[in-house]
């Protein structure tokens, strides 16, 4: 653990007591895409700003970080970034297209188009990511830790072949099929960049890492032993060893919930989970490890009534300890800042009354 973090004293750390696994006196929670297009204040810094500008830039960085801090008594905050920068230093254009996502001019459909792929690429060019971290933090003044992220490989490498979002996944998954050796010299190369590149966000300043791994979900069990558990365990092994075995690592497996057996087994210290699992079985499948989630995101279109409801359906799920309260993946540009902020109130007060 770097020294900054060693001596840095924040003035909520529920989190980070959760996942060290003690007490606390409430449920802690954070919402993934917390920084987005939801809040007028972030659609005002996009309207004059392209969204990897906004990445790339450490005070634009910085700025929509910390805007939902302002709005809601959030225990976190996310580094506003996107999984796609790492095949940017890998030397893939990626664009962010409205009302499409991300879009790769040119993807890599065969393993010959490997040859334009920088596989020895470093993380100098993702120095942009730290800046933004410090200057976050700087503004955060230690109210809250900061939470740094990368998407696993198998997620990433999606992107890259496919070239945006798809339904299926064909491509992608045809390569697990047709060029297993060349998808593991992907999944290799990028494992190792993304090691490096979390280092980098820790040493930065991050409190604790996330790994993204939104499009595991799409594979069966044993394609999963072979293409992702052992990038999983590299990433969670190689971090630990670099910043210290107490440095808190959460794994978001989307849809694996036949793996959680298989991850309760690895370093990293917490799961998050979708909302297709119910808690007491992710609770049962997955040993001591801390949970996180996993309100559907779209419960939030609910009113107050429904919305509390599930909340405290999902606290009951899960119980108080050894629980951090999420959604089961990101907001939607078109929630209402309201229901978020209940959401996150409502997540107190129901957690605390109980404990």
């Amino acid at each position: 653990m770097n020294q900054q973090q060693e001596k840095e004293t924040l003035q909520n750390d529920l989190i980070l007591r959760t996942l060290r696994g003690e007490e606390t006196e409430r449920v802690p929670v954070w919402i993934m895409r917390q920084a987005g297009r939801y809040l007028p204040e972030f659609r005002a810094v996009r309207s004059s700003h392209e969204f990897f500008k906004v990445c790339k830039t450490p005070s634009l960085c910085a700025e929509v970080t910390v805007q939902p801090l302002e709005r809601f008594p959030l225990d976190a905050a996310i580094i506003f970034s996107d999984i796609l920068v790492v095949p940017q230093v890998m030397g893939l254009e990626v664009q962010m297209q409205e009302s499409v996502g991300p879009v790769f001019t040119d993807p890599v459909h065969t393993p010959d188009d490997l040859s334009r792929v920088n596989l020895d690429a470093t993380v100098d060019g993702l120095n942009y990511v730290a800046e933004g971290i410090k200057e976050t933090k700087k503004r955060l003044n230690g109210r809250v830790p900061l939470i740094g992220f990368a998407g696993a490989p198998w997620t990433v490498m999606t992107y890259m072949i496919e070239g945006k979002t798809s339904k299926e996944w064909t491509k992608a998954k045809t390569w697990l099929y047709r060029y297993p050796e060349d998808s593991h010299k992907l999944l290799s190369a990028l494992t190792r960049i993304t090691v490096q590149y979390l280092i980098m966000q820790a040493r930065a300043g991050a409190n604790l890492l996330q790994v993204f791994d939104s499009w595991v979900g799409i594979l069966s069990p044993n394609q999963f032993k072979t293409f992702i558990l052992p990038y999983y365990n590299i990433i969670a092994n190689d971090l630990k060893s670099a910043l210290g075995n107490d440095y808190p690592l959460i794994i978001f497996p989307k849809g694996a919930h036949y793996a959680l057996e298989e991850l309760s087994k690895t370093k990293f210290d917490a799961i998050s989970i979708d909302w297709t699992l119910d808690p007491a079985l992710a609770r049962s499948l997955s040993g001591n490890k801390v949970l996180q989630g996993n309100l559907d995101p779209c419960a939030l279109y609910g009113d107050d009534t429904t919305i509390r409801s599930e909340v405290s359906r999902m606290l009951d799920g899960f119980g108080r300890k050894g629980y951090i309260a999420n959604l089961g993946h990101g907001l939607h540009p078109t929630h209402t800042p309201e229901n978020v902020g209940l959401f996150v109130s409502l997540v107190g007060e129901l957690s605390k009354k109980t404990v």
